[in-house]
């Protein structure tokens, strides 16, 4: 990452991969004459243990010039015949994100939802969903905590919009067809860094984090990184509480042809009657929004989840151009949780709530290997990829559903839960396995350059198999039939850098996902018949563009997407239907002017629903998808003020549907959010300040719809929240 500071701070030298990285006007003396401005500080830290190391920060020190862009390795943007952003550690601190989901309110091309009946973060990219369960985490699946992950384990943000099955392999969750995530790890930095964060929100909420790196070894070959943070209190929403815990340590070392990292990780991540989701019954009308600050959920309701994972990666030189590399990790993770998600009956707002008490304990193993090397054939130059992957997961689950209560939306009941139970499914003090997923796949690609690397020819291939199978909670018995399905998926990409500044993309993509056993109420005549995966295309043009200064990429793009359901002619379940999403994404970001830096753009979406049951609602739009998203941030270096930055973001969603016939309409929304950074010395050590006020106007709004594949469940936006930090760097 890059930190740009213009006066000598004796310190913070020594800590700047983790200060906030502003550009700081200089300093004047008594006399009006101003400090000579320093050269600006470069720190680099590779956390992917390869020999490509981080591509460095763009202009502004908001989003980096590329990133991981799958088996194809760290590219940088104007290389690359895809969309993607990869947001950094300075733009997370500077924002005080505490999540994921905090760090894509950046991106137009998402929106952040919720999973089915839980807490689950859920984000919609390019209008389909990507459930936290399928994000990467330096490119593994599976490894991160399954709803929610702390940014302090975050040093980018990486964000690929598109299909992307041949890149990453399939998601395990059945997810991502309109993109994905990928965590990349933190590092220790060539210089030593000792940092202590501490802040408050609103609601009481406290929290303290530790950043601590340092290098060792007469050339610096062995780095140590750890982080640890806790969150404690209320929050803007009354009677909720969250409570996190999360510890890290990063590793890694450098041979002459050798290069390896580690990771491990623990997170006790604990919520206590958080707000709850809500669905409108059928045929009534979306009721406008309640107090976001109202909370709807009983006080019984919780979630606790504990995770530990943990990585190795290695790179070996085998020649000059021919390296090998290796990637294995694994993760525990244990959760209970209560829920209480209401149903609003009629149109005074009165609902009904079955309560829901669940128990999981996952386990995830994966593994990758694979070799990069390059040649000359004649005039055109080759990057070969080539790897193997293999994922196993093992999840036992169990339930217990309670009769409902009643309560309302506008006047909410803090009833207690019903003494009922309706159904059930294992023992929550020791539930069975339930699932198992196995997915194995091999992919190849090669990237070939023409006319002196001007234009670049990306062709490859990934054959995958994906195997499911479940077993009944009660007894763990296998329930029949195992899925067991594979499937080749091809990429092909182009690169035509028009100029210097101007590159010129376009691609074929493809995506795959499990497709459940043929089931329904009344079941239909192919009960129990396994399908091909989901099978998505996608065809993209765009153009990028940089400047040095400010950059940006436009894309037009259509995905279409399968979907499975009964025909009512023959009562057969089957692959009939589909979801084409066709829109155009415009993304802008850098310091065009010294001290001021933009962030956003605008994604317009086109999700119709085709060939469905009957016709029923074909050429509707998509559960859950907005015709137009956008986001626009900035920041101010205030002349004259040395060190003090104000911020502003403004977040739009067009209006969308909880429905599939189109009759539950959720009103637009906007969002704006505003904040300042100070930067100082207290006894030599750089100080950093920062002030955050999300939804200024204090705005109640329903800020997402569904998320769950045909489900149109509502999420409230949050309410005005402050939040407050201070960090010292020693």
């Amino acid at each position: 990452m890059k930190c740009h500071f213009v006066r000598p701070v004796p310190l913070a030298a020594a800590t700047i991969a983790a200060c906030a990285s502003i550009p700081v006007l200089a300093q004047a003396e008594p006399d009006g004459a101003p400090v000579a401005t320093l050269t600006a500080v470069t720190v680099e830290a590779s956390a992917d243990a390869s020999a490509q190391g981080l591509l460095s920060s763009f202009a502004g020190g908001q989003v980096v010039r590329g990133g991981r862009v799958g088996l194809l390795g760290n590219l940088d943007f104007m290389d690359t015949p895809f969309n993607s952003t990869a947001y950094t550690g300075e733009l997370i601190k500077d924002q005080q994100a505490a999540s994921i989901a905090d760090i894509v309110q950046n991106d137009p091309s998402v929106r952040v939802a919720r999973g089915f009946g839980n807490y689950q973060q859920l984000y919609m990219v390019r209008g389909f969903p990507l459930y936290s369960d399928d994000i990467t985490y330096n490119g593994l699946y599976g490894l991160l905590p399954r709803q929610y992950l702390a940014s302090e384990f975050i040093e980018r943000l990486e964000v690929f919009r598109g299909a992307n099955t041949f890149l990453n392999g399939a998601a395990p969750g059945s997810s991502g067809i309109g993109g994905a995530i990928n965590v990349v790890p933190k590092r220790a930095p060539s210089q030593a860094l000792s940092q202590l964060t501490l802040g408050w929100e609103s609601g009481g909420q406290g929290y303290a984090a530790a950043d601590l790196a340092r290098r060792f070894g007469p050339d610096q070959s062995t780095g140590v990184r750890i982080n640890a943070v806790r969150r404690s209190g209320g929050t803007a929403v009354e009677g909720e509480g969250r409570e996190l815990g999360a510890f890290g340590i990063g590793l890694d070392w450098h041979g002459e042809r050798t290069r390896l990292s580690a990771d491990i990780g623990y997170q006790n991540h604990k919520l206590d009657r958080n707000q709850a989701s809500v669905t409108i019954g059928g045929g009534l009308p979306i009721p406008g929004a309640p107090d976001a600050s109202v909370n709807l959920a009983p006080s019984y309701t919780y979630s606790n989840e504990r995770d530990l994972f943990g990585t190795i990666r290695g790179e070996y030189d085998i020649s000059t151009n021919l390296t090998a590399w290796a990637a294995v990790g694994a993760r525990r993770g244990d959760e209970s949780s209560t829920f209480s998600n209401p149903t609003v009956n009629d149109l005074a707002g009165n609902t009904t709530a079955m309560s829901s008490s669940f128990a999981r304990k996952d386990t995830v193993r994966t593994a990758e290997v694979g070799l990069r090397g390059n040649f000359q054939t004649g005039s055109v130059g080759h990057t070969i990829n080539a790897s193997a992957a293999l994922y196993d997961f093992d999840s036992r689950q169990a339930y217990v559903f309670y009769e409902a209560t009643a309560s309302n939306l506008y006047r909410p009941i803090d009833a207690p839960r019903s003494g009922s139970i309706a159904f059930s499914g294992g023992s929550l003090d020791d539930p069975l396995v339930t699932e198992r997923t196995r997915t194995a796949s091999v992919a190849i690609a090669d990237t070939m350059s023409f006319a002196q690397d001007r234009v670049l020819l990306t062709v490859g291939l990934r054959h995958q198999r994906i195997r499911g199978s479940s077993y009944d909670y009660d007894t763990g018995d296998l329930n029949p039939p195992v899925n067991d399905k594979s499937r080749l998926t091809p990429v092909a990409g182009v690169v035509v850098k028009a100029s210097e500044s101007v590159s010129l993309y376009a691609n074929y993509i493809e995506s795959l996902a499990k497709v459940p056993a043929a089931s329904g109420s009344p079941p239909p005549l192919n009960a129990g018949q396994l399908f091909e995966p989901f099978h998505s295309k996608q065809k993209e043009i765009g153009v990028k563009y940089d400047t040095g200064k400010l950059g940006g990429s436009l894309a037009l793009f259509t995905t279409n997407q399968p979907t499975a359901h009964i025909d009512e002619q023959t009562n057969l379940y089957g692959i009939y239907g589909e979801q084409r999403n066709r829109g155009a994404e415009l993304m802008v970001f850098g310091e065009p002017v010294r001290g001021f830096r933009v962030l956003g753009g605008l994604t317009l979406l086109d999700a119709e629903q085709r060939r469905t049951q009957g016709g029923a609602t074909d050429g509707k739009r998509a559960i859950g998808v907005a015709r137009a998203q956008a986001n626009l941030g900035a920041e101010w270096d205030v002349p004259g003020v040395n060190g003090l930055t104000l911020t502003g973001r403004v977040v739009h969603t067009s209006p969308q549907y909880a429905d599939a016939a189109n009759t539950q309409k959720v009103p637009a929304w906007t969002r704006f959010d505003l904040g300042a950074r100070y930067l100082t010395e207290v006894n030599g050590r750089l100080l950093t300040l920062r002030a955050r006020v999300d939804n200024v106007a204090n705005k109640n709004y329903w800020a997402s719809a569904g998320g769950y594949p045909g489900s149109g469940y509502l999420v409230l936006g949050a309410p005005r929240t402050f939040v407050l930090s201070a960090s010292m760097d020693f």
